[in-house]
């Protein structure tokens, strides 16, 4: 049996590109969908996006104003689900498994990186239980010590409210999603080599949360300080 091809291409495949015309306009609707900085993202080469993680939403919104795909890493469970898993499998999404980060899951994201696509990540490893971002895991730092890749820290405010735990209809509610200004592949580079993974994952974790900061602030400008 041939191996399972996990490298995406370097523009979006017809299935996704159809998706996100049709979900521009329902999110734009129903969720007043809003983004800004994306242009902080590169026009191409690797790299991992980082980002908060408050609903099921959240890798279609950080991918719907985007012309580049995201190979997204999630939790194997989700792939043993009729439809949804062929689906996931055809959108070039990554399984890794809670319980231990499988070599195979690794080697796919390294191999996606290294071929100049995007890997996108949720450090907190599940949902958040409040909208609060929740502590990062420290996982996904084995990446970065392997690729040659830069952190791109993103922000979602109202998916929360929009699909919390448990619900099975999406609420009109308002979502924001701010691309921070990447953490670049020299100081990444440098954090690992002085063995201060533990110093880049708290920057990380600040600047995913001053995203997050921005996204609910747009939302909400009662909550500026």
């Amino acid at each position: 049996m041939a191996e399972e091809k996990r490298v995406p291409p370097h523009r979006r495949m017809l299935i996704w590109l159809v998706l996100q015309w049709i979900l521009q306009v329902i999110f734009g609707i129903w969720l007043r969908y809003r983004a800004r900085h994306e242009e902080r993202l590169p026009a191409q080469g690797g790299g991992v996006l980082v980002s908060n993680h408050q609903s099921f939403l959240d890798p279609l919104l950080i991918g719907l104003p985007l012309s580049r795909p995201i190979s997204f890493m999630a939790r194997d469970s989700l792939f043993r689900i009729p439809l949804l898993g062929p689906f996931l499998r055809y959108t070039y999404v990554i399984p890794i498994s809670r319980r231990s980060a499988s070599s195979t899951s690794f080697r796919a994201a390294i191999e996606n990186i290294e071929n100049g696509n995007l890997v996108g990540i949720f450090p907190e490893g599940t949902r958040s239980e409040d909208g609060e971002v929740q502590r990062f895991k420290p996982g996904f730092l084995a990446l970065l010590k392997r690729t040659d890749a830069a952190i791109y820290p993103i922000g979602i405010a109202g998916a929360y409210q929009a699909l919390p735990r448990g619900a099975w209809f999406l609420h009109p509610r308002a979502v924001r999603v701010v691309y921070g200004e990447p953490i670049p592949a020299a100081t990444v580079k440098d954090y690992c080599a002085r063995g201060a993974e533990k110093d880049l994952l708290a920057l990380t974790q600040e600047r995913v949360i001053a995203c997050q900061r921005e996204a609910a602030v747009w939302l909400d400008p009662e909550l500026q300080d």
